[in-house]
């Protein structure tokens, strides 16, 4: 006998709660770039982020893992978020997952601070969990409490799952007037600056 749609549905309502049970517990915190393991944490997430394709493909430098978060510190600027996986084999816990690397710029128009999401790091296993999501809800309270007038981030074309999420969230491609087209995102490397992968022929 078929079960009836009453039976599906509870059915479907268990799975669903199973699942949800099954995911470890995500606490999305602000970094301090002062406490050695967040600053470890940090730089491991960026580390792994810069190795993957959508990073660029090549690993930080040492001078850049050694110096990051002192650098970070020293910017009033600039403030990070991390989301830490419940994991009781852990030794405190709980293990990183994801990453949001934030500056504040400022808007002429609005004669207010934004915030721009420099950085976005989910680890692949961690992917499709909605991570993202969770950080972005963190550092927009934080992005209000600067008195920020909008977030705005740079994104990759070809990142489809980026830019769904961050859709999702609520962004969209920077316009003024449609005649004038979309802003576009364009970089100078500066003598010296040495950290940047090398401009495509």
């Amino acid at each position: 006998m078929s079960a009836t749609p009453d039976a599906n549905n509870t059915a479907a309502a268990a799975a669903t709660s199973a699942a949800a049970s099954a995911t470890p517990a995500i606490t999305v915190r602000r970094v301090d770039y002062g406490n050695a393991r967040e600053a470890l944490a940090l730089v491991d997430l960026l580390d792994s982020y810069a190795k993957d394709v959508a990073g660029g493909g090549t690993p930080l430098g040492d001078d850049v893992k050694r110096g990051l978060p002192e650098a970070l510190r020293q910017r009033a600027q600039a403030f990070s978020v991390i989301a830490w996986a419940a994991d009781t084999s852990a030794l405190h816990g709980e293990v990183p997952v994801g990453l949001i690397n934030c500056l504040e710029g400022f808007s002429t128009f609005a004669c207010r601070p934004l915030v721009n999401v420099h950085d976005v790091v989910v680890v692949p296993g961690w992917r499709g969990h909605r991570i993202t999501q969770r950080m972005l809800q963190v550092v927009e309270i934080l992005a209000r409490e600067r008195g920020a007038c909008k977030l705005t981030l740079e994104v990759l074309s070809g990142n489809h799952s980026a830019l769904r999420a961050y859709e999702r969230e609520g962004f969209a491609a920077y316009t003024l007037d449609p005649s004038m087209g979309q802003a576009q995102f364009l970089q100078k490397v500066l003598d010296g600056a040495g950290l940047l992968p090398p401009a495509a022929p």
